[in-house]
This record gives structure tokens, sequence and C-alpha cells, in this order.
């Protein structure tokens, strides 16, 4: 039979390139990664949004950790909290990242897929109460003894 040969051959096909691909572990140590910078841009208008809401925040001593991730949550309130707020509305609806939770309309960052682990949001009671957190993924430093 003819198959017999081709299946051979194609099993000693996968078996090279699969030995071929594999790396040996004793090649020596990673790479040294590139420490260097980027020169960046200029931030656009909306990165006022979030550094005045970090500021307010970190003034007001509000900011706490992410359980179990290495966030940190900077929430701010009152003038600064509604201008963000306001300036999340055009992108929140464009998104459909706007949901009324609660009595509290909230506006995210980006839309929630699983959950809003993560997402910039803002929200309002629809009074006078605003509120917006920043999450900054801030590295393993954040959790360290």
């Amino acid at each position: 039979m003819r198959i017999v040969p081709l299946l051979a051959c194609l099993a000693a096909a996968l078996s090279t390139t699969a030995c071929a691909s594999m790396g040996d572990e004793s090649d020596g140590p990673p790479p040294t990664p590139s420490l260097t910078r980027s020169v960046g841009e200029p931030a656009p208008p909306q990165a006022a949004l979030y550094a005045d809401c970090i500021a307010a925040a970190a003034a007001a001593k509000s900011y706490m950790k992410e359980p179990g991730q290495n966030f940190l949550r900077f929430t701010c309130t009152g003038t600064v909290a509604r201008s963000f707020y306001d300036g999340l509305g055009p992108w929140s609806a464009s998104q459909g990242s706007e949901y009324v939770v609660v009595g509290r309309t909230e506006r995210f960052g980006q839309r929630p897929v699983e959950d809003t682990l993560g997402i910039d949001s803002c929200s309002t009671d629809g009074a006078d109460d605003y509120r917006c957190t920043v999450v900054l993924n801030v590295g393993e430093f954040l959790s360290a003894d």
C-alpha cells in the first residue's frame, strides 16, 4: 500500500523539523534587553484628563492597589472628575462603553470585554457626584515585600 510509506515519510519529516526547531537550553544567557527610552511625542489633549485625575487623587491620598494585580487605582472626584466624565462622553458613545449600573452612568476608556479589570472609568449619579478611576499597571515592585 502506498499510504504506509507516505505516513512513514511524513512522520520522519515532522520529527526532524521538530528537533531542528527546539532550542538548546545551554546556548548561554538570555540577551540583554535594550534600555534605550523612546523619545516620545506630544500627548493629546485627553492626556491632561488622566494627569489631572491622578494629581487630584494623589493629593487626596485616594489610591489603592488592585487585589491580585500590580495595578494602582487613582480615584478623583469633583470638578476634575466631571471634566474627565464629560471628556469621555463622545468616545464612550462611539465605542459602546457607557452603561447604567445601580443608578450610576459609567463611561469607560475602552469597552469592557469580560470585566472592567484594568480599565479607566468615570461615573455620575446624574446629580453632582462624579468619580473617575485611572488604573496604572506599575509592575512587580508594587507587590515586593
